[in-house]
């Protein structure tokens, strides 16, 4: 065990070293502080974002786009959800940990904020996995309720691969093996973050029996959770991006919840697939509502030009309740 720990240590140091070139590097303007300030009926509603692998949420670039979100939609309140006061524990959290603990964290951590517990509504932004961690959020507790959820590259169908490693980084190539033996072990389900979001559409059965996480809140099991599909339903809008020339994320279609077979190299798009057609999640639902948006971003994985989020928060994200419910 002690040998496996010691691998499982270096096999997340050299993920989150591979991943840096993944994160932004340069804030797109000067970074802010969180400001408590209390919610008034004209300002918009708190912003809560969820970061993505190997990110913290007390990264430069994470608070820029807070400080962005502000200028565009002044009076926004704007909360980085960690897993640890500590960034570097908190970074490390993105790889190692289980996620129905994680999620039931910030269940509590937003429901007793001094701001966030207060506000009638809040919007919420997740970038790459943090945004199928913040669908999570809304279908196993939404309190308070998320009014506008914007995801980003999110794998919300899951990954069919982990990543690839270099032909002589062995100790990548020693934990894949172990991975792919292993992906459906307690051990990685309940301790390697990737892996629970793991989904292989030609080995449904062993994914279904086994996933600790996302066959849990894709409501995919026989037996379905009414209350994930209502909270679902209570969105006013439900807006996914997907990276168009996305090779991080395997496959990137997943942005959309669309199904990629690799041996037939078929994409089967979200509306033709079972979830959709019984209404699993109440995307159907949201989709007849017009309040289902599939959108599509340049470039690759998490390029992010600050014309997108400024464009995505004018447009998504300037509302408050009292506004939106005369719609």
């Amino acid at each position: 065990m002690a040998r496996m720990i010691r691998l499982l240590t270096n096999f997340v140091a050299l993920i989150a070293f591979a991943s840096a070139a993944l994160l932004p590097q340069k804030p797109l303007i000067a970074p802010a502080d969180e400001q408590l300030s209390p919610a008034t009926s004209s300002t918009p509603l708190p912003l809560v974002v969820w970061h993505g692998l190997g990110d913290n949420y007390k990264a430069d670039g994470l608070r820029s786009i807070g400080s962005l979100a502000n200028s565009t939609n002044p009076g926004t309140y704007t909360y980085f959800i960690r897993l640890a006061s500590d960034p570097s524990s908190d970074r490390t959290a993105t790889f190692l940990g289980n996620l129905t603990e994680q999620v039931s964290k910030v269940c509590e951590d937003i429901s007793s904020h001094p701001i966030l517990s207060l506000a009638p509504a809040i919007n919420a932004l997740g970038f790459s996995q943090g945004g199928q961690f913040l669908r999570a959020y809304i279908q196993r507790c939404n309190n308070p309720p998320v009014h506008t959820l914007v995801t980003f590259g999110s794998q919300h169908n899951g990954i069919s691969e982990f990543q690839n490693c270099g032909d002589n980084d062995w100790v990548c190539q020693s934990w894949d093996g172990y991975l792919k033996r292993n992906t459906w072990s307690n051990f990685v389900q309940s301790r390697l973050v990737p892996a629970q979001y793991y989904r292989n559409p030609e080995d449904l059965e062993a994914y279904l029996e086994n996933s600790n996480f996302l066959a849990d809140i894709n409501n995919e099991r026989e037996v379905k959770n009414a209350t994930y599909k209502d909270n679902l339903k209570r969105l006013k809008r439900f807006v996914m991006f997907m990276f168009e020339e996305d090779t991080t994320v395997v496959p990137k279609e997943s942005a959309y919840f669309a199904e990629y077979n690799k041996t037939s190299d078929e994409v089967t798009k979200v509306q033709e697939r079972r979830l959709y057609k019984e209404d699993w999640l109440g995307l159907k639902w949201l989709d007849e509502k017009g309040r289902l948006e599939f959108k599509v971003a340049e470039g690759r994985h998490m390029q992010l030009s600050e014309e997108l989020l400024r464009e995505t928060f004018r447009r998504y994200f300037n509302s408050n309740v009292a506004r939106d419910d005369g719609e």
